[in-house]
This record gives structure tokens, sequence and C-alpha cells, in this order.
């Protein structure tokens, strides 16, 4: 018999083909939707280092994410653009506070029909622009945080969040609102740990989104971009206080861990597809050098191959009319 005898391109030949053989699929349902709403806006404000991503205002925020959930996302993820910093990040445990309010809209308007997930951190509200309160010493006082967290975690879930996600990658923060939540009562509200959230370059455009006020580094709190055994630790940790998800963040530059999660977590596991990740693929594009359709839909894969159940991405909105529900 004639070389070669395998042929594994025959599976490859014709479009049925290949759909019928494919071993990952990427629906509408595994995106998660990242949205930003500005206190006191009149109108949208485009981010200029996000092409297509604004902050929104209360009004367009729920125009938005009707449409996001009528292309049949599987969830959306709202971030808070206060006008007010401070030292303590008040604006964050405020009921009245443009999180939070903003969270009361959308479930008001949404209900149950997708899961609305909110971030449970200090950033996007203090004026220094860490994600915890800070010591006299100006570094950030974990124990301390974890109290603002716990009461984040509660007024969020009042506010309508089906599930917090904390991602200031403070020790034994899913524990804390764990119990926080259920001494309220609040025990169907689940916790999307992020569990692995590196300290990255990929984050520049983000800071944009919620205008910031960092100044220095998160080295000391998020996790090292050389480490990988650190995430099992982090994973083991999270899923003893309560995790009923664990995030990997960013997503591209770290699929070899997102797998090691994936193959090790017995809860759904996520990846963040973060800011400079989109801002570089619609950067490559905008210049010809990529075809922007195929490199998003492929990046997107990409996740769900590593072992990725859902992906917050920006494009989950324009990505779920591509596939269709």
């Amino acid at each position: 018999m004639g070389f070669p005898v395998q042929r594994p391109r025959r599976l490859r030949s014709t479009p049925a083909l290949r759909r019928l053989v494919a071993e990952t699929e990427l629906r509408p349902r595994h995106l998660v939707l990242p949205m930003f709403v500005r206190e006191g806006a009149a109108e949208p404000t485009p981010i200029a280092s996000m092409p297509g991503v604004v902050q929104h205002t209360r009004d367009s925020l729920r125009k938005a994410a009707v449409e996001a959930v009528q292309r049949g996302v599987g969830g959306i993820m709202l971030f808070g653009v206060p006008e007010q910093h401070d030292a303590v990040g008040s604006g964050a445990t405020d009921p009245d506070g443009i999180l939070n309010v903003a969270l009361r809209d959308l479930r008001a308007e949404l209900g149950d029909d997708t899961v609305l997930m909110s971030d449970l951190c200090l950033d996007e509200f203090t004026d220094h622009g860490h994600c915890g309160v800070l010591d006299e010493q100006g570094r950030v006082d974990n124990d301390a945080t974890l109290e603002v967290y716990a009461r984040m975690g509660v007024v969020q879930a009042e506010a309508g969040a089906h599930v917090v996600g904390p991602s200031g990658m403070m020790d034994g923060q899913v524990g804390v609102i764990r119990a926080a939540l259920d001494g309220a009562g609040l025990t169907d509200t689940g916790i999307l740990a992020y569990t692995a959230k590196y300290t990255s370059a990929f984050y520049g455009p983000f800071r944009d989104a919620v205008e910031s006020q960092l100044t220095g580094d998160r080295k000391t709190y998020q996790q090292d971009g050389a480490n990988l055994r650190e995430a099992l630790r982090e994973l083991a940790l999270d899923l003893e206080e309560g995790a009923d998800m664990v995030m990997v963040k960013p997503g591209l530059p770290y699929l070899d861990v997102l797998r090691t999660v994936a193959d090790t977590a017995d809860v759904p596991v996520a990846a963040y597809q973060v800011s400079g990740e989109y801002a570089m693929i619609e950067a490559a594009a905008a210049n010809g050098w990529l075809e922007r359709e195929r490199t998003i839909l492929e990046s997107l894969t990409s996740f769900r191959r590593a072992g990725a159940d859902v992906v917050l991405t920006y494009w989950a909105a324009e990505v779920a009319g591509i596939l269709g529900a």
C-alpha cells in the first residue's frame, strides 16, 4: 500500500465534515459581557484605548444589556465609574453608589433572564487606585480590606447581583464574602473567584475605562506571571472557602494556567479576555494586519479549547450575533 496510509485531511475536506468533527464549541451562552456605567454621564463616553467600548449612562446601559441578552449572551459583568473617590472607596458600599444603583436597574429590567455579575473590588472607588484600603505605611491592608469586601458583597447581592466577582486578590476574600452573604440570608448569591489574577501589562486600557487613580503597582497582591503552582494553591484555597466558579485572568498569555486549573477544579472555570487583548486585536485589524472577525473567533475558541466554561469578553454581544442562538 502506498504512503501515506493515514490521511487526516479526509476529515477536513468539506465544511460539513469539519463541523461534524469539531472538538470545541463556542456558543453565545459561554460568553459574558463586561460593561461600564459612569455616574452622572449624560451620554455614552467612548473609551479611546478600547474602540467600540463605552462608559454607559444608566439608560444606555439598560438598552445595551437588553440587546446583549436578546442575542443570547450568558451573562453581564458590571463595573462602576464613580464621580468621587476617597481613601476607603466609600462609593463601593453605598447602596446609592453608581454600581449598586445600576445593578438594581439591570435586575429590574432583566430579572433572571441573564446572569448578572458585579465586580467586587475597591480599585474603581479609591483615590489611590488600589484594590484595598491602605495602612499607615501606604501598603494594602489585607484584613481591613476584607471587612469592606464583606459589606460590598451584601450590598451588591441586595442590589440584584446573581454572582459577585471578588477580583482584589486579598487572602481569605472568598471565605469572608461567603460568610457575610450567608449571614445576611443571601445564600443563593454565587461567588466567581478571581483565583489566578496576574499582575499584567495587559490591563492598561481597562484603567482608562474605569478612570483608575492608581499610583504604583499591584505586585504585592496580584499574582506573579512567572508562577503556575501558586495559582493551584490559590485554587485550592478558593474552593475550600466556598467559590462557586473560578477565574483565570488575563486569558491568552495564561492559557497553560487555564488548562491546568480546568483539569483540577470541580467547579465551572472562567477566563477573562482582558482589555489589552481586545485592544491589540482591534488595533491590528484597523491597520489591516489581521482579519478581524476570524481573529476574534479564533481567540475565543482558544479559551474554550483550553478548558474555559465561561469567557468574559468585550466582544460578547457582537460574537453572539455572529454565532446565532
